[in-house]
């Protein structure tokens, strides 16, 4: 072969190879994600990116998700924050600015919150996996909150706990925004519950280790009830070093901490004798919930978490979106479409029961609650907690 054939070949090889990379390229949704992925909320934001992780490979490993007839992989772009909102916002711009990303999640209100100022301006959606109320009632249209309002829970939990310990309550809990917003709603309605409050030590959850001395001030003043919460694993701490102290109270644990995963932390769940939370995902019995159960443990080898089944579904609930909407990057078309596409995907699908979406962009979704007595974890309705 002549020279000069020879580098005509292979620059229209070149051309070809460019022009295939240039479509799958094309055909490639990336979303973004911001949360802790180092720190004492690693483990949290870990399970959410988990769940987005876990989608994004189903999708491809079944040759795309079809969107108005082609066929489109996903990409997810995950930047740590360090549970630091003012990191969430650099990371926000750095996903919109260099990687385009129609959809940003992330697992905290703070983050959420500093996303919030310039979102809508900057034509991305946010993707909110926290259960502050604030984040979906603050009037931003770009905007979805996945979890459930964790208003709904005060009530019940601070029933179950007044009834079985008495109504002296101590707030040990977190000091991020999430734990801020929770504990003035908590403390409001526990006082309108007849009970007071003797002591209020918030804590840095996601940095410090050792909790002796903060779980020390307020054990001082001899509640009933220790109202504590953030991340499992330093929540767990906490309960166990209020333990070690001679506490024989119960322990009312703010949504985020998860009892299974604060077992395993503690060694075992009588530590936890008296709590009260939410309902660990493994006691979710339905068809759905118990499929993905295995399919994760067999992935990660270790028990999945709400915040991993609830972050898949809201990606394939976006991906379904982009669908109904025929867009993959016109945030404002893809929140339109996203109760056509809740109501358009699978059962299989929908692991915790979403039934909805709310104008204001928050899932619907059945509370779940749990307690620990005898040493078990033990699932409770609403109602058993009230009366």
């Amino acid at each position: 072969m002549s020279t000069k054939k020879y580098l005509k070949t292979t620059l229209i090889a070149a051309l070809c190879t460019a022009a295939i990379a240039n479509t799958a390229w094309a055909q490639t949704v990336k979303l973004g994600y911001s949360g802790p992925l180092s720190g004492g909320g690693a483990l949290y934001g870990k399970n959410a990116l988990s769940g987005i992780e876990m989608a994004i490979d189903e999708i491809n490993a079944s040759g795309g998700y079809s969107i108005c007839g082609k066929k489109y992989n996903f990409q997810v772009i995950a930047l740590d924050d360090k549970y630091a909102p003012s990191e969430t916002g650099i990371n926000a711009r750095r996903l919109v600015q260099e990687h385009k990303t129609p959809i940003i999640f992330t697992p905290h209100a703070g983050g959420t919150f500093a996303m919030q100022v310039f979102n809508e301006k900057e034509g991305f959606l946010i993707a909110s996996y926290t259960s502050v109320p604030d984040v979906s009632e603050r009037g931003n249209t770009l905007t979805v909150r996945i979890p459930p309002n964790f208003k709904n829970y005060i009530e019940p939990f601070s029933k179950y706990a007044m009834k079985r310990f008495g109504t002296k309550v101590a707030v040990a809990n977190a000091n991020h925004t999430y734990a801020k917003m929770w504990t003035e709603a908590f403390t409001e309605g526990w006082k309108k519950l007849g009970g007071t409050v003797v002591a209020e030590n918030p804590m840095d959850y996601n940095r410090d280790t050792d909790f002796y001395s903060g779980v020390s001030r307020v054990l001082a003043a001899k509640p009933d009830v220790l109202f504590i919460g953030g991340p499992s694993e330093p929540t767990a701490l906490v309960a166990q070093q209020a333990r070690e102290q001679g506490f024989k109270g119960g322990f009312i644990v703010m949504d985020q901490a998860k009892l299974d995963e604060m077992a395993k932390i503690v060694g075992g769940l009588q530590p936890l004798e008296g709590s009260v939370g939410v309902m660990p995902l493994v006691f979710n019995d339905a068809p759905a919930a118990k499929a993905f159960i295995r399919a994760y443990e067999e992935k990660y080898g270790k028990t999945p978490t709400t915040e991993a089944s609830l972050n898949r579904y809201a990606t394939y609930v976006f991906a379904e979106a982009m669908n109904q909407s025929c867009s993959v990057d016109d945030a404002r078309k893809i929140r339109e479409a996203i109760p056509k596409a809740v109501a358009a995907l699978p059962p299989e699908l929908n692991t915790d029961g979403v039934e909805g979406v709310e104008e204001n962009g928050a899932f619907l979704l059945e509370l779940r609650f749990a307690v620990v007595e005898n040493g078990q974890i033990v699932v409770k309705r609403r109602g058993d907690l009230l009366n």
